[in-house]
């Protein structure tokens, strides 16, 4: 007797094919950085880990030379999103990306998944370089660059006042909260309260290393998720066709 067809079988991670290669991307930058010997692994990170110090004169009061000179002035700003400190590190931003970065990267072009990423974790450093102005604080982690994953995961995710929380919901091309929106939504007013608190007392995925090592970089999650809750509008290729309501933003 000839057997139903079952459909096709489901990949083990059903991820977009962007987010496995940023994830292969921090792996293979952490392979490469474990490979390095001490004085090696010492430039490395003056080279490409975000250092506020580099800023405000922070350089010439530590006596330390950054390489890069202007050029590395600027590239730290994205570089330091690829380093982690160790496997746990690496292994809890995988994670987040994974869950919430997915649900972002369904709704735009890979390009502009990475753009929208890159500029979460640029403005996170931003913001941990104003907090840190010019203090040898080196900072190492995606998880500025997650955080405005979720940011906009969540603009989704609530994109109905009675919605719950609900990662299972096809979020492909409902159209995203605007920013009044939810804000005047309950439910994403508790979750947001929590994830703050949260960061700040735990942190999840960003920290600190040298003089304050494993100290969580909550500055970094704030400004990257600030940044994704009010940039994803500008990246999302289905919320310009949904309809919406007069608020546009």
């Amino acid at each position: 007797m000839d057997q139903p067809e079952t459909g096709k079988r489901q990949p083990a991670i059903n991820a977009p094919g962007i987010v496995i290669a940023g994830i292969v991307s921090f792996v293979a930058v952490h392979l490469y950085r474990n490979w390095l010997d001490y004085d090696a692994l010492v430039n490395f990170l003056l080279t490409y880990a975000f250092f506020p110090a580099r800023y405000g004169g922070g350089a010439d009061l530590t006596g330390i030379s950054f390489p890069g000179g202007i050029a590395g002035d600027t590239w730290t700003f994205v570089t330091y999103v690829f380093i982690h400190a160790d496997w746990s590190h690496l292994i809890v931003n995988s994670i987040w990306m994974l869950a919430f970065g997915s649900a972002v990267a369904r709704r735009m072009p890979a390009g502009s998944f990475v753009v929208f990423s890159l500029l979460c974790g640029g403005l996170g450093a931003t913001a941990t370089l104003f907090y840190h102005w010019g203090e040898l604080v080196p900072v190492v982690g995606a998880s500025a660059a997650v955080s405005g994953q979720m940011a906009g995961a969540v603009r989704l995710i609530y994109a109905e006042p009675s919605s719950p929380f609900s990662m299972t919901a096809d979020m492909t091309t409902r159209r995203p909260a605007t920013i009044p929106e939810l804000f005047r939504n309950p439910r994403a007013l508790l979750f947001l309260g929590i994830w703050a608190v949260i960061n700040y007392v735990f942190g999840v995925g960003a920290v600190l290393i040298g003089p304050e090592a494993g100290t969580i970089a909550w500055e970094a999650h704030l400004g990257g998720f600030a940044a994704g809750l009010f940039l994803f509008g500008l990246f999302d290729r289905h919320g310009g066709n949904a309809e919406r309501s007069e608020e546009t933003y």
